[in-house]
């Protein structure tokens, strides 16, 4: 999950970057790799402070992540001068954080960024690039193929007691998600302003129904999941 999170975070500030050079006036292929740089450089400086963390260190692992999160951004635009996929994001309150406020957040924005039972990461596929023009399939709809997971209450393995308290046993387990969604991104508009936000918020993945398979064996359908 820590990994996702790395990627998508990577691919994420790459897409800002292009779009905030492009509207700066640099070139094509200067906002692309300045964009592209753009990302890997802002969560190197996440690497680096970890690698001097007593707690946490230098992670080869999180340098590949965000190395790949980066190039799929780069490689796109290079070949097709587009995003056919993109990386996204969508999250939902647990309650795993109250057996650990202090590793999994206090309060709803910690949460988010820390409980990642309630995360999901998305690889959002735009059907209509992949189509004709003649097809009139619509360049808004897309569909993601999710990743998540469940039943944590620690880092690497689940705690036990928390501040003399115990904590229920609960068993992790990998979910693999199937959603439609919406790609904002390919929303017609003639705002400016639009035009500049959308970037910005395009990385959320929308609600959508969802069919998920888990590493307990089961399938569940979601009418409604982020």
């Amino acid at each position: 999950m820590d990994k996702c999170g790395h990627a998508t975070t990577a691919y994420n500030i790459s897409l800002i970057g292009y779009a905030s050079y492009r509207w700066a006036g640099l070139s094509q292929n200067q906002s692309i790799w300045y964009g592209g740089l753009l990302g890997f450089l802002y969560m190197l400086n996440v690497e680096i402070l970890d690698g001097f963390s007593s707690q946490w260190g230098f992670s080869p692992g999180d340098l590949t992540a965000n190395s790949v999160g980066a190039a799929l951004f780069i490689s796109q635009q290079l070949v097709w001068n587009n995003q056919r996929f993109s990386l996204k994001f969508s999250f939902h309150p647990t309650g795993f954080a109250n057996y650990n406020p202090g590793e999994l957040g206090k309060n709803f924005i910690q949460q988010m960024l820390k409980d990642y039972n309630g995360q999901s990461y998305w690889l959002s596929c735009n059907i209509n690039s992949f189509l004709p023009k003649s097809s009139g399939f619509p360049e808004w709809i897309n569909v993601d193929f999710g990743y998540a997971a469940s039943g944590m209450t620690g880092a690497s393995k689940n705690i036990t007691e928390n501040h003399g308290q115990p904590v229920p046993y609960f068993r992790r387990y990998r979910k693999f998600l199937l959603s439609g969604d919406i790609d904002i991104n390919h929303i017609p508009t003639n705002s400016q302003t639009l035009k500049l936000l959308f970037p910005v918020i395009g990385y959320i993945k929308l609600p959508f129904p969802a069919l998920e398979y888990n590493t307990l064996g089961n399938f569940k359908l979601h009418p409604l999941y982020y």
